[in-house]
């Protein structure tokens, strides 16, 4: 099969490839007109039994869940309970005693997830247990700080969660019940805050007070029982896992642009300032967002990273982590480009429209906007990666 164009030769270091979009969903507002609907993070249900009813779920935070077409339609709003707001979303296939599918969702607002079952129409039913618990809160009162469960991936009947301003991990187990669905948790694992330069020296990403790096973007490899999950402000992990635990020592893909830069937090332009960065600096700008694989074989493939700070993405070899390649989504006839993106989905399943499958990125700043804050999805034909026909 084709892979994505290698710019720039086998470090992928070079010019960009320029893609653009084929379909895009409709524009959503972050304003109480358009409901506080703000697109985060997307996910690709692929419709076994008739491709063409396949389904893209997105997450749009106080507005709850999209659920679109592959024509990029909606056909489905979920709202989140009251207080709850949902940030990231993955799949879980054929579990439980009748091998269905679902839909699971961090839901920020409620430090809790929130799970859906998805029926052979593509329609999804909210069949999270009532008793479901708190991810990482010990009680309401810690739920109101909003260090809540934040990046979420899936694998089997696993969902490896991240904590909001936090380098905490959790791994948790879905749980069938009768009508219903909790989890339980069965391991935590906690990123590094501090870091040894090069140079001797010792860094601490600059950040608000009171706040560590956080993680967000994350997408599980089964095949190969690794996480990878982006620090927002540091690297992209590595991480194994065994069944329900984090193993072994993690270790960095690649590091942001701004690695090992000192910086000063500013509370009136809340960001930080920040001076050189350390030697050892990779190319992704803060922040390292939305991961995602599209598999070619059972080891083989791509990773895919949002470098959100100037909108690219960066491909790696899936088995190797080589740097392959870079690409940016640029206007097009169909649909605008993709600005400083969050999440990312991908599937090499073939699809109507699709025929070497789907990618699906988040756009932090829909065109037009009508003057308000405006995001959406798009879709881009993974034949426009490629650099020949198979």
């Amino acid at each position: 099969m084709a892979g994505p164009a290698r710019a720039g030769g086998p470090s992928g270091d070079g010019p960009l490839v320029e893609i653009t979009a084929a379909v895009e969903t409709p524009a959503l507002f972050d304003d109480e007109a358009g409901g506080d609907a703000d697109a985060d993070d997307p996910a690709i249900w692929v419709n076994r039994a008739d491709k063409s009813r396949s389904r893209v779920i997105g997450t749009a935070k106080n507005g709850g869940l999209r659920v679109y077409d592959l024509a990029g339609r909606e056909v489905q709003s979920i709202l989140p309970p009251e207080g709850g707001r949902f940030n990231n979303v993955d799949l879980v296939t054929g579990f439980g005693a009748e091998r269905q599918d679902y839909a699971v969702v961090t839901d920020r607002g409620l430090d809790q997830l929130r799970i859906y079952r998805i029926d052979l129409s593509g329609r999804l039913t909210d069949v999270t247990s009532a008793d479901a618990p708190l991810l990482f809160s010990r009680d309401q009162a810690e739920v109101e700080t909003q260090a809540t469960g934040y990046g979420l991936a899936t694998y089997g009947r696993y969902a490896v969660v991240s904590r909001r301003h936090s380098t905490t991990l959790g791994i948790f187990r879905l749980e069938e019940r009768k009508n219903s669905v909790s989890y339980r948790v069965t391991d935590k694992l906690d990123l590094p805050k501090q870091f040894r330069l090069s140079t001797g020296a010792t860094w601490t990403p600059c950040a608000e007070p009171g706040e560590d790096p956080q993680i967000e973007g994350m997408v599980v490899d089964s095949e190969a029982g690794v996480l990878y999950a982006a620090q927002e402000d540091v690297a992209l992990w590595k991480i194994q896992l065994d069944r329900d635990r984090f193993i072994g020592v993690p270790r960095i893909v690649e590091r942001v642009a701004e690695f090992g830069a000192p910086g000063r937090y500013d509370a009136e332009t809340e960001e930080c300032a920040l001076g050189e960065p350390a030697p050892e600096a990779g190319r992704i700008r803060a922040d390292v967002e939305g991961a995602a694989i599209y598999p070619t074989g059972k080891r083989d493939g791509y990773l895919i990273v949002s470098s959100q700070g100037d909108s690219k993405f960066y491909v790696y070899d899936r088995r190797t982590n080589r740097r392959l390649s870079s690409f940016q989504v640029v206007d097009g006839p169909r649909a605008d480009g993709v600005q400083h993106s969050d999440g990312a989905a991908a599937t090499s399943v073939s699809l109507p429209g699709y025929p070497k499958g789907l990618l699906v990125l988040h756009d932090g700043e829909n065109k037009p906007d009508d003057g308000r804050v405006s995001t959406n999805f798009k879709y881009v034909d993974w034949r426009s990666l490629n650099t020949r026909a198979d």
